[in-house]
């Protein structure tokens, strides 16, 4: 089977991690057990899990010329993830993340910027972006960019994955063209207040398959079919949770891309997230995939 292609459409910042035996109080000081500095952002860290995979990663993002951009750009490079940027001009920093991480737990605590205000413009190759493309991931970040490639890769017959770890304002224009939306516990859809009914709101919206991860909890699914259910995730020893859930995607979209099923799609997160968090930092725990690459 050839090598697949993900296109990844979304946010990309600059992660400092701190961790901490416990998180500073109010006006206390505390100091960092460790130091990580990497690209972040959901698009990015799934794009950064497909490309460790054995997949050709791409990232479609706004950076620009700021130097902050250059750190960014220059650790998705070394792991494998291609740059698209849609604002190479921009002169403004993009977003930074300040995140406390709990030792012992791997519970953690972020401060940072998004980017769902982002005027970044998609650009003139972004159909041929779909066409090569075998999954198209979005993050809801950067709204003109998330729209055209959602549209595009709908019309093309390119599997959309949507990732809905909270509802933002572009979410319902992104819907309609998923073929996979994929929710955390906390996501909830306008006028719902439970993950159980925000993902039945969605799937009488015509959602073909919707997914609901619950941490440590089961991940739940439907599908359009009728059908439903549940996949528990093992019992391990967390001890760095920060991006765990974009692991998931990454390997969630890395099944679809390779015409998995959806139980196989799920079984895939679920082992890559499972083993993301049992290692410290963000990128040393990719050199224990290989027993998933292709």
């Amino acid at each position: 089977m050839p090598t697949p292609t993900g296109l990844f459409v979304g946010l990309a910042t600059l992660d400092v991690m701190q961790h901490v035996d416990a998180p500073p109080g109010q006006n206390e000081k505390v100091t960092a057990l460790a130091t990580y500095l990497a690209a972040g952002g959901p698009a990015a860290n799934a794009a950064v899990t497909f490309a460790a995979l054995g997949g050709q990663a791409i990232l479609l993002t706004a950076l620009g010329q700021h130097p902050t951009a250059s750190l960014i750009r220059a650790d998705l490079e070394a792991h494998g993830v291609e740059v698209v940027d849609a604002s190479p001009d921009l002169a403004q920093a993009p977003p930074v993340s300040a995140i406390a991480i709990t030792r012992a737990t791997g519970e953690r605590s972020v401060i940072g910027a998004d980017a769902i205000a982002s005027t970044a413009l998609p650009p003139e190759n972004l159909d041929e972006l779909i066409a090569q493309s075998s999954v198209v991931l979005i993050d809801g970040h950067h709204p003109h960019l998330a729209t055209a490639a959602a549209r595009l890769a709908h019309a093309a017959g390119v599997p959309v994955v949507l990732d809905l770890g909270r509802w933002k304002p572009v979410m319902a224009d992104l819907v309609p063209s998923a073929s996979d939306v994929v929710c955390s516990a906390d996501a909830r859809a306008p006028g719902t207040t439970t993950a159980q009914g925000s993902a039945q709101e969605l799937l009488k919206g015509g959602v073909p398959r919707l997914v609901v991860t619950q941490g440590v909890g089961p991940v739940l699914w439907w599908s359009q079919a009728g059908a439903s259910g549940q996949i528990a995730p093992p019992t391990v020893t967390a001890v760095d949770t920060l991006g765990a859930g974009d692991a998931f995607h990454g390997g969630y979209a890395f099944a679809v891309a390779t015409e998995g099923s959806l139980k196989q799609a799920i079984e895939l997160g679920i082992a890559v997230a499972s083993l993301r968090v049992q290692h410290e930092g963000p990128r040393a725990w990719l050199t224990h995939l290989t027993e998933f690459q292709r």
